[in-house]
């Protein structure tokens, strides 16, 4: 296998890929795993709306749907990518020798991590409207696959705002305050609850289709 640190979900096996992310090097790591979830949520988005017939309006809604859900399985790889990259840096800047570059160095990877999660959870929440319609008119056989789709759909919102959530507390370490942190980062602040209301969506909808994708699971 090549260097794990060279490992990226572009040229490397599923196999690789994990065995890297199982290292403790942090690179890949949680929050890279959380783009290649929304890459399986995307992924099976496609393939339930490419098993899925429509006419009319709605044949042109599951064109459109499909042809997002495509991009999106090429764009989540591109995040968790980007995530490994973000990762690496954020790491080394707590490895440096205590003193003003550190923090300045802290700040900077904190800051860069918690954009990169941002913009993934963006991604994961925009996507829960096509599993939404798809659980609604989405071909009946595939309902479980549905399910299984809001699940890595859910890892992914869930690792994006934890993955923000903690990388805005790290700049605490060099002395600012949580109150501080809000107003100097407003937008990435607000993304945290933003994903809390995605997560309570992507439950509701999971829970309205449930019975019907596992029937047996009765109390």
């Amino acid at each position: 296998m090549a260097d794990s640190e060279a490992v990226t979900t572009q040229r490397s096996t599923v196999e690789d890929w994990t065995r890297a992310l199982a290292e403790s090097i942090g690179s890949p790591g949680g929050g890279a795993g959380a783009g290649v979830m929304l890459a399986i949520a995307a992924s099976l988005t496609s393939m339930v709306a490419g098993y899925t017939e429509a006419q009319g309006r709605q044949g042109m809604e599951l064109t459109r749907l499909h042809a997002r859900a495509r991009s999106l399985r090429e764009a989540a790889l591109r995040l968790a990518d980007d995530d490994a990259s973000a990762s690496k840096a954020f790491g080394a800047a707590f490895r440096l020798e205590p003193g003003p570059e550190r923090e300045d160095a802290i700040h900077r990877a904190s800051v860069d991590a918690a954009r990169s999660s941002a913009v993934l959870g963006e991604r994961a929440s925009d996507a829960i409207a096509d599993l939404a319609w798809l659980a609604a008119h989405g071909n009946p056989a595939l309902v479980a696959d549905v399910v299984v789709a809001f699940g890595a759909l859910r890892a992914a919102v869930a690792g994006a705002r934890t993955n923000v959530s903690f990388d805005l507390a790290a700049l605490a370490s060099a002395g600012t305050t949580l109150e501080d942190i809000r107003k100097q980062h407003p937008a990435l602040w607000a993304t945290v609850e933003h994903f809390n209301a995605a997560l309570d969506r992507i439950d509701e909808l999971t829970a309205g289709i449930d019975h019907r994708a596992a029937p047996t699971d009765v109390d």
